[in-house]
């Protein structure tokens, strides 16, 4: 049975599941659906067409599903869309999408978003991130599986970040990252591989490989998509594919700085 604080506002129509625990002066809009065993800390701000997974944690001043900061949006009917058992802590902010970027934001399972993280419109994200405090996401950026971002870092709109990439506190990335890589600084370039998340979840002989893949790509002096379209064609694991594949069809470029192997 879901306990309710008699001082929160759930509007006719929201949709609450089982065991949902909903803290002091909450408000939950009429087009909200909340999954099982979530909770809702107190203040939280719950609007538009958002639909939430279960055993999900929402922390004190959240504010989902409000209005995109576009200045574009029109009163599109748009879509905030969250998996399940992610911690959304303390006035953390997340946007819907916009028409312009599909019309989603969406967040899968099992993410952190400490506090005062910004989600803003169209975002995609997958499982197992981490933003830490301050982090913030423009429209359409998108983050591949168990991705770290450092505090205080923003990342610009149509930025792509491969799974588990790494980007340093106190940096600013305006271009992509590729899977696995550890980028820092502002403007943020790739330093190396995230040797730490990757030993956390990948086997040896793959970890192996990616670094032999990454000194070809970063360390040869040569143009980075030719490099990559090269070992392509060689016999490589999946994930050596995912770090190639994403490199050739980046939109936004690649952050590194160019060694000149001739001295």
């Amino acid at each position: 049975m879901s306990e309710i604080h008699p001082t929160a506002v759930i509007e006719d129509g929201a949709e609450i599941g089982k065991d949902v625990k909903i803290g002091p002066f909450v408000y939950i809009s009429s087009r909200a659906a909340i999954g099982d065993n979530t909770v809702i800390g107190s203040h939280a701000v719950i609007e538009g067409r958002t639909t939430i997974g279960k055993d999900n944690q929402i922390f004190s001043h959240a504010v989902i599903g409000s209005i995109p900061q576009d200045l574009k949006y029109r009163g599109e009917d748009v879509e905030l869309i969250i998996g399940n058992s992610n911690k959304i802590r303390e006035f953390t902010l997340i946007n819907p999408g916009t028409e312009g970027g599909g019309g989603v934001t969406r967040i899968g399972n099992s993410n952190l978003l400490m506090g005062y993280v910004h989600i803003g419109h169209d975002v995609q994200m997958g499982d197992n991130c981490i933003l830490a405090n301050g982090a913030t996401l423009a429209g359409h950026v998108e983050l591949g599986d168990f991705v770290v971002i450092g505090g205080l870092t923003p990342v610009h709109q149509f930025v792509h970040i491969g799974e588990f990439a790494m980007i340093a506190g106190a940096s600013a990335l305006s271009q992509d990252i590729p899977p696995y890589c550890l980028a820092e600084g502002n403007r943020a370039i790739i330093r190396g591989l995230n040797l730490v998340g990757l030993r956390r979840h990948i086997n040896r002989e793959e970890i192996d490989e990616l670094k032999v893949i990454y000194k070809r790509l970063f360390e040869s002096g040569r143009p980075l998509h030719d490099s990559a379209r090269e070992i392509l064609e060689e016999s490589i694991s999946e994930r050596g594919k995912k770090l190639l594949e994403f490199i050739i069809y980046s939109k936004r470029g690649i952050p590194f700085i160019r060694k000149n192997i001739d001295g």
